[in-house]
């Protein structure tokens, strides 16, 4: 493949906001700090999302894996952080406090976008040219598990009760029904529109006014991806003139845990190590991030910062594979390769690629099919005396985020190359054997992206369960090859209660 062009094109995608919510940073700021200082914000589960008195069972405590007991309680977590003002929005407190989070958090995230990019003066005037596409799984949240428990468990219970205990009568058994209910707290009809996974979006764009497409989508641990893709097509097809894109995951009940128990992806070791040779599994995270894309043009002609211009998307299905959870790399190279070829990019050129932000979960299966997928694609390693490609998965410090891992990803990406400065990746202390293969070089203490003779670029992964694979190619703005200020190591954020490693 041969480089067809050598900048981005007017049409392309130009992200000029974000917005952010992960474990440890209650906005983009936070976020950043974290990302250059290194922060692992790993804990464990905090009291009310699930028991581990009830739950937890250490791995190797003997028995198969069962589904109500979990031998991981490490994982990461917004409490304390993720905060909502229904006012701010015109929502009625009533209707906010008994829906689930992501819609009112990926609003909240869409709003810090906005203000971000320079605010609402810097949206088009016209309403029906701004567009939303969120990502957002279909996994039951805790307050669709109360309303479940209300409508179904309760009459459940009371017909396992005249079955075992005939003797208590009609009487008892509905006092029995009614006090389990009455646990669950009050019925609250105002919040039962934010049960809906759909209206994630339809949410967003129904508070801020924007009358361009709005849907929801869900490509599992893709998704975040897939929505920047689908909002990169609006700005290209002259649809929209401003789109938001992003994922939100917000579900932490004991079901989802139980999930992916059985399913044994968690890490026993309770550590998440992408690309280690002692990488055992993932850890469950939660977390939304957003962007403000215009197309390069017309951000360029309001005088809007841009983080970086989006040169190019791919994505792709496995298609038929051994199973829905065995990852296939001739998918994952026919989506990244769709992507270099939208940019006019060589991914093998030297200097084409500067950074590579991994998907990087921290299972063996997956970490090695996505480094033979990296071989593939951007080739043996470098002559000797060429620098390697940076290279990293920032779930080594705020874990899986689930439908909002690409989201992460991309934000990380987009910073570092704004910044002119690469990120740490976390525990890569034994790099997997498959690495030598590769142009990657891990990046494990934040340092300066030295420039080379082209523009800063980047490449972003993103792999959902079930076979979907998505790219993306992130390159500086033009204009921005200016050197780049003196690199200075972050300051920690302010310290988030952890509790100890294992």
């Amino acid at each position: 493949m041969s480089e067809r062009r050598r900048g981005p094109r007017p049409g392309d995608a130009a992200i000029v906001g974000m917005g952010a919510v992960f474990p440890g940073a209650a906005d983009l700021a936070a976020y950043r700090r974290n990302l250059l200082a290194g922060t692992d914000c790993i804990g464990e589960v905090p009291p009310g999302r699930w028991d581990p008195e009830v739950y937890y069972e250490p791995a190797g405590a003997g028995g198969p894996a069962r589904g109500d007991r979990f031998y991981c309680r490490r994982g990461g977590f917004v409490d304390g952080l993720a905060t909502f003002d229904p006012t701010r929005f015109g929502i009625m407190p009533a209707a906010a406090e008994g829906a689930e989070p992501d819609q009112l958090l990926a609003l909240h995230a869409t709003a810090e976008a906005i203000a971000d990019a320079g605010g609402e003066d810097r949206l088009p005037a016209d309403r029906s040219r701004i567009g939303v596409v969120l990502g957002r799984g279909g996994f039951m949240g805790v307050a669709t598990a109360r309303l479940d428990q209300r409508v179904r468990t309760a009459h459940q219970l009371a017909q396992t009760l005249r079955e075992v205990a005939p003797e208590l009568g009609e009487r008892r058994i509905a006092e029995v029904r009614s006090a389990f209910q009455e646990a669950l707290g009050p019925e609250r009809p105002d919040a039962s529109i934010g049960l809906v996974p759909s209206f994630t979006a339809a949410r967003t764009a129904n508070r801020l006014d924007f009358r361009g497409p709005a849907y929801t989508l869900d490509a599992a641990c893709a998704s975040s991806l897939l929505a920047v893709d689908q909002a990169v097509g609006l700005l290209a097809a002259g649809r929209c003139d401003a789109v938001v894109a992003g994922a939100v995951h917000h579900c932490h009940i004991a079901t989802l845990w139980s999930v992916f128990t059985q399913l044994r992806a968690l890490s026993p070791s309770e550590r998440i190590r992408p690309f280690d040779r002692r990488a055992d599994g993932t850890l469950l995270s939660e977390g939304t991030g957003v962007v403000l894309l215009k197309r390069l043009a017309d951000a360029e002609r309001d005088g809007d910062r841009i983080y970086a211009v989006i040169r190019g998307t791919g994505v792709a299905g496995d298609g038929r594979a051994a199973s829905l959870m065995s990852p296939l790399v001739a998918g994952q190279v026919q989506a990244l390769e769709r992507a270099w070829r939208e940019a006019g990019l060589d991914p093998r050129a030297p200097g084409a690629l500067g950074l590579l932000e991994a998907h990087g979960t921290g299972t063996p299966v997956g970490d090695a099919a996505e480094l033979d997928t990296l071989a593939q694609v951007f080739g043996p390693p470098e002559p000797s005396g060429r620098p390697g490609i940076g290279f990293g998965s920032v779930k080594s410090m705020v874990g899986h985020t689930m439908q909002a891992s690409g989201m992460a990803g991309l934000i990380k990406a987009a910073l570092a190359v704004y910044e002119g400065v690469l990120p740490p990746t976390l525990h890569l202390e034994e790099p997997h054997a498959e690495l030598a293969r590769t142009r990657m070089r891990p990046v494990t203490a934040a340092e300066p992206w030295e420039r080379g003779p082209g523009p800063r670029r980047a490449g972003v992964n993103a792999f959902g369960f079930g076979g979907i694979n998505a790219h993306a190619v992130l390159e500086e703005a033009p204009g921005r090859a200016a050197p780049a200020a003196p690199f200075v190591p972050a300051a920690p954020a302010p310290p988030v209660r952890r509790s100890p490693p294992p």
